[in-house]
C-alpha cells in the first residue's frame, strides 16, 4: 500500500451527483457517518430530484448530495465543493456550477457515452471529459462501472445488480483520498443486507476495489485527512432534522408523563418523521398512516381529548386540508402539535426543494380569529429543542402549537450533542380531577391566571362537558350566540396566546454589538448561513448584529426594545417577504427585506453582499 504522506487541510466539501438510482443518497450518507465518527464538524445538504421517477440520464433525473465536513465549527454545507464525484453526463452538467475553480472532478467515464451525453442534451460530438472544457478543473476520470462489474464477475450477479454497487466503488475511492477507515460502512452494510449477504458481499467487494484502485494509481496524487473538531464535551451522533422531531416529540411526551399518538398521511419532506417514530413503540408512541390529511389531524384532535401528546405533520399542501380541523382544535382549546416540514409551493411546486413561505400561513391560515403559538427550528440538531419547546407550550397552555422545519432542516444533518434528561426540565400538564367541580358541576372553561384550563378527559367521573365546534360561553363551555359572548372568547383565546410571551425566553442577539447601525434577523434553516457571513464579515472588520427567532408568535417581549437599538434591519427570508411584514407590522420599523426564492438555501456570498448593500446604501 502506498506510504505518501497525507496533508491536513481544515476542511472539505463533497458534492456526488448522479442518477436517482446511483445510490448518490446512501453514498453521501455514509461519507457522513464517516466524517461522524471521525469527530469532524458537518453538514450536509441532500438535494432530490423533484421527479420520483424521472429518465436515467436526464438532468431532471440527477439526485445530489453535499457534505461540508471541517475540523473547525462550521454553519453550512459551503456554497462550493472542493471535490465533484459525477457518475454521468447529467449529472456533470447540473453539478458543475457548484464546484470551485481549480475543484476536483472524479467521473465515471462509463456514464460520458453517446446516450447519456445526448440525455444531457450536449451538443453532437462534445464530450466535456474528452475535450479541453474542464481545463481549470482537476479531472479523474474512472471508468467505474466497468471497474465494478470486473470485481464483481465471479458473484453470479447481472449486470443490472453488479451496476447497483458502483455506489460503493466511488465510496472506496474518496475513503482512501480522505484517509478513512471502511469498516463502519462494512458493518451497516452486513446489518442493511443480513437476509441478502450475497448482496452485502457484493457491495463489500466494490467498496475494497474502489479504495485498493485509488491506492493503486494514486488517483489524488495525495491524500487528505481533516482532524477532529474541538467541539463541547459530550456524547455525539449524526442527526437528520426528522429524526431530532421524533426525537423531540417522545423526550416531551416523557417529560410530561404522557403517551404519544402520532397521526399523518405520507407528503415529501416530512414523511420520515413517521417512519422513526414507528420504531420506538417502547416508549408509548402509537403512530397511524391516515387515508388523508383531513383524517389524520381529525384522529390527532380525538387522541389530544382522550390524553395523548397529539401530533399530526405535513408539508404546506397538506397543511391547507387539516385548516379546519386545527381550528377546530382551537375553539375546543386542546393540546395539538402541528409539524409543517415546508417546502417549495404553490400547490406541488417544487415538492424536494426548500422554501420558507408557511410562515403566514402558520399564523393567520384558519378561517375565523383563531390564533396559535407558532415556533421554528434553526438547524437539524436543533428541530429536537424546538419541537420539544413546541410540545411544551400546546401542553401547558392547552392550544394548538404549530413547529416549523423545512426540507433543508428534515433532511440535512449536523453533530447533535445528547442532551441529559435533568437539562430538559419537566412539562407540567393541569388536569382536571372531579374535586374541580363547583357544587357538582363541572365548569370546562374556567380558567387560571394565563387564561388556561384545565384538560378535562374522558372518563373522569363528573367531568362531562360539551364539546364541537359551535362557540361556547365563557367558563360553563355552553353553546353561545350571543355577539358580546363571542368577542369575549375571541379576546381571551388571543390573550392566551399572548400570554405566552411572558413563559419563553427573551430574545438575545446571536453575535454582535447590542448597539449598532445594522441588526440582521432571521427565522429557521436561514441561520448557519447568516452566522457564517457574520463571521466572516468580522474577520474582515465589519460588526454586525445578528437575532435569530424562534419564537415567532407570540414573538419575545423584548423584541420590540431590541430591534430599537440599531439604525437598521435587514431580514433575509427563502421566500417573498413574511417575517419582514409581521416585523413591520408589530414595531413599525422600516425592516429591509432581503428574498430568494429558487428551492435552494442562501450561499454565504448572497447573505454578505446584501449586507454591504445595505451598509452602502444602496437597498430601498
Amino acid at each position: 500500500m502506498s506510504k505518501e504522506k497525507i496533508q491536513y487541510k481544515s476542511n472539505v466539501v463533497i458534492r456526488f451527483a448522479g442518477d436517482s438510482g446511483d445510490g448518490i443518497q446512501l453514498t453521501g450518507t455514509q461519507f457522513t457517518t464517516s466524517s461522524a465518527l471521525a469527530g469532524n464538524d458537518l453538514a450536509t445538504f441532500p438535494d432530490y430530484p423533484a421527479e420520483i421517477r424521472a429518465p436515467a440520464g436526464t438532468m431532471a433525473g440527477v439526485s445530489g448530495f453535499q457534505l461540508h465536513f471541517s475540523s473547525d465549527e462550521i454553519y453550512t454545507s459551503g456554497d462550493y465543493c472542493d471535490v465533484l464525484v459525477v457518475m454521468n453526463a447529467a449529472a456533470l452538467k447540473a453539478s458543475l456550477v457548484h464546484l470551485k475553480k481549480g475543484g476536483i472532478i472524479i467521473a465515471n467515464e462509463d456514464g460520458f457515452d453517446e446516450k447519456n451525453l445526448r440525455l444531457a442534451k450536449y451538443p453532437n460530438g462534445e464530450n466535456p471529459i474528452a475535450n479541453d472544457s474542464l481545463s481549470e478543473y482537476q479531472v479523474h476520470i474512472v471508468p467505474v462501472t466497468k471497474l465494478t462489474r470486473e470485481c464483481l464477475k465471479d458473484t453470479g450477479l447481472g449486470f443490472r445488480e453488479m451496476d447497483r454497487s458502483k455506489n460503493m466503488f466511488v465510496l472506496g475511492v474518496l475513503y482512501y483520498m480522505y484517509n478513512r477507515a471502511m469498516d463502519p460502512t462494512i458493518n451497516f452494510l452486513q446489518s442493511k443486507f443480513a437476509r441478502k449477504p450475497e448482496v452485502a458481499e457484493a457491495n463489500i467487494k466494490a467498496l475494497k476495489a474502489g479504495y485498493s484502485f485509488a491506492d493503486t494509481t494514486e488517483i489524488q496524487h495525495g491524500r487528505f485527512e481533516v482532524k477532529p473538531a474541538a467541539l463541547e464535551k459530550g456524547i455525539y451522533r449524526s442527526i437528520m432534522g426528522n429524526q431530532a422531531t421524533a426525537f423531540g416529540v417522545i423526550a416531551a411526551a416523557k417529560r410530561a408523563n404522557l403517551p404519544v399518538y402520532y397521526a399523518t398521511y405520507p407528503i415529501t419532506p416530512a414523511s420520515d418523521i413517521l417512519h422513526e417514530l414507528s420504531r420506538h413503540k417502547n416508549f408509548g408512541v402509537v403512530t397511524a398512516q391516515a387515508e388523508d390529511e383531513i383524517a389524520a389531524v381529525c384522529s390527532a384532535i380525538g387522541a389530544s381529548f382522550g390524553g395523548s401528546l397529539a401530533v399530526t405533520a405535513s408539508a404546506g399542501p397538506g397543511i391547507s386540508l387539516k385548516t379546519e380541523a386545527i381550528s377546530l382544535a382551537t375553539i375546543y382549546e386542546i393540546p395539538l402539535v402541528i409539524c409543517d416540514i415546508q417546502r417549495a409551493g404553490p400547490s406541488t411546486g417544487l415538492p424536494t426543494k426548500m422554501e420558507q413561505a408557511d410562515l403566514m400561513q402558520a399564523i393567520y391560515g384558519r378561517p375565523g380569529e383563531a390564533p396559535l403559538p407558532v415556533v421554528a427550528a434553526s438547524s437539524p440538531a436543533d428541530c429536537f429543542e424546538a419541537v420539544f419547546e413546541a410540545c411544551r407550550i400546546a401542553l401547558e397552555f392547552m392550544t394548538p402549537v404549530f413547529f416549523l422545519s423545512d426540507g433543508y432542516l428534515a433532511n440535512g444533518a449536523e453533530p447533535w450533542r445528547f442532551p441529559r434528561t435533568r437539562d430538559l426540565g419537566r412539562i407540567k400538564v393541569g388536569f382536571a380531577r372531579p374535586e374541580d367541580r363547583g357544587n357538582g358541576v363541572y365548569l370546562p372553561y374556567k380558567r387560571d391566571a394565563r387564561l388556561v384550563r384545565k384538560w378535562a378527559t374522558p372518563g373522569t367521573p363528573g367531568l362531562e362537558h360539551r364539546i364541537g365546534g359551535l362557540e361556547k360561553e365563557d367558563i360553563t363551555g355552553n353553546v353561545s350566540y350571543e355577539p358580546d359572548n363571542h368577542e369575549k372568547m375571541v379576546r381571551i383565546r388571543q390573550q392566551k396566546v399572548d400570554n405566552v410571551a411572558d413563559h419563553i425566553p427573551e430574545q438575545t442577539l446571536d453575535s454582535g454589538p447590542e448597539k449598532g447601525e445594522l441588526l440582521v434577523i432571521g427565522w429557521g434553516s436561514t441561520y448557519g448561513t447568516i452566522k457564517a457571513a457574520l463571521k466572516q464579515l468580522r474577520e474582515e472588520g465589519v460588526d454586525v448584529a445578528h437575532a435569530h427567532l424562534r419564537y415567532l408568535n407570540p414573538f419575545p417581549k423584548n423584541l420590540g426594545e431590541l430591534i430599537r437599538n440599531y439604525d437598521r434591519v435587514l431580514v433575509p427570508e427563502i421566500n417573498n417577504g413574511q417575517l419582514v411584514r409581521l416585523l413591520r407590522d408589530r414595531f413599525l420599523v422600516p425592516a429591509i427585506p432581503y428574498n430568494r426564492i429558487r428551492g435552494q438555501p442562501f450561499a454565504v456570498a448572497e447573505i454578505k453582499n446584501a449586507v454591504w448593500e445595505v451598509l452602502n446604501g444602496k437597498t430601498r
